[in-house]
């Protein structure tokens, strides 16, 4: 069976953890790589042992030898960009947000679904070793049911230089979809995938119009409830806390979690640990893209379109309660 060529669109950090995940799994091989910035593809070609680079994107969605494209772009490309390869033809693994909003995910959904290709949304989380045994566990009672969940992720302690990305309203920046989206994710996962009933949350707004710190209370069905934030001008620990009606199961480091320790009333707490070298950690997410397009799906069961939808559909109403627009939506 011959290997899965990939092009990727967008040669910056994201796409070359990328290019490391994918150079260990057999099924598949990077081909082409494509950049705006003149030099940027050739030499991310150069290092990461592809064939073709291109200054364009649409040159790369419309060579035939392309046959699946990873969108590495800024958030506010990624709809334009997953559109042009799918018109071409191409399945597609887009970097997480898929879009700036749920309107935009639905038109890609339909169009994928119109021209039999796959989509899926990369958030690599999912299919982590780890998080997909803690999900087990879960749904296998390991604490009892469910009650409450915590989880903060915070990168401040650092300079981000205010013409930078994250600063940047036009480039769709700001703490939640480049962080937030993470806790909320977390929280759909210890909650069984249930829709909350209620939202409640609040941003503080930078002097450039993006939310530097937001903060996110979600109750659900049975009284439980979620409790998340995200920031990158503020320093808090990276984890997660499940509360159970028999115990609680902290995640250090939920976002790239290799281990988490359980801790049941009565009894000494139990570490589980799932190592894997840093830099192929992308290789779970794309190795679920293979699996699908081998096996000539449309989208993924771990992660389907619809998810990515709700996921959005969360995201809006957030930015909504903060009156959050982004540039050109």
């Amino acid at each position: 069976m011959e290997k899965i060529r990939w092009g990727i669109i967008g040669c910056g950090g994201i796409a070359n953890k990328f290019a490391d995940g994918l150079s260990v799994l057999p099924a598949g091989r990077l081909y082409a790589g494509a950049s705006r910035t003149p030099g940027n593809a050739e030499v991310f070609i150069q290092k990461h042992g592809g064939e073709a680079a291109y200054t364009d994107y649409a040159t790369l969605a419309a060579d035939p030898k392309v046959d699946a494209v990873y969108v590495a772009t800024t958030h506010n490309f990624h709809f334009e960009n997953v559109k042009l390869c799918l018109e071409y033809g191409k399945h597609v693994l887009c970097e997480k947000p898929m879009t700036l909003n749920a309107r935009q995910a639905a038109e890609l959904t339909q169009l994928a679904a119109a021209k039999e290709l796959f989509l899926m949304e990369a958030m690599w989380t999912r299919f982590i070793p780890g998080i997909c045994e803690l999900e087990r566990l879960l749904k296998e009672g390991v604490i009892g049911a469910v009650r409450s969940v915590r989880a903060d992720f915070h990168i401040g302690g650092r300079e981000f230089p205010k013409d930078g990305r994250l600063w940047s309203r036009d480039l769709a920046g700001g703490s939640l979809l480049d962080l937030g989206i993470y806790p909320i994710t977390f929280a759909d996962i210890v909650m069984g995938g249930d829709r909350p009933e209620t939202v409640k949350s609040d941003a503080c707004m930078g002097t450039t119009g993006v939310d530097n710190r937001s903060f996110y209370q979600l109750t659900y069905p049975g009284g439980r409830f979620a409790q998340l934030s995200s920031s990158f001008t503020s320093s808090a620990p990276v984890e997660a806390v499940i509360a159970g009606e028999s115990g609680f199961i902290r995640v250090p480091n939920f976002f790239h979690p290799v281990e988490f320790e359980i801790c049941r009333f009565g009894e000494d707490s139990e570490t589980l640990r799932f190592p894997f070298p840093d830099e192929e950690g992308f290789k779970f997410e794309i190795e679920e893209a293979m699996n699908c397009i081998a096996a000539g799906k449309t989208e993924s069961t771990v992660h389907p379109l619809s998810k990515t939808r709700q996921i959005l559909e969360l995201m809006d109403t957030l930015r909504a309660q903060w009156n959050f627009v982004y540039s050109g939506e």
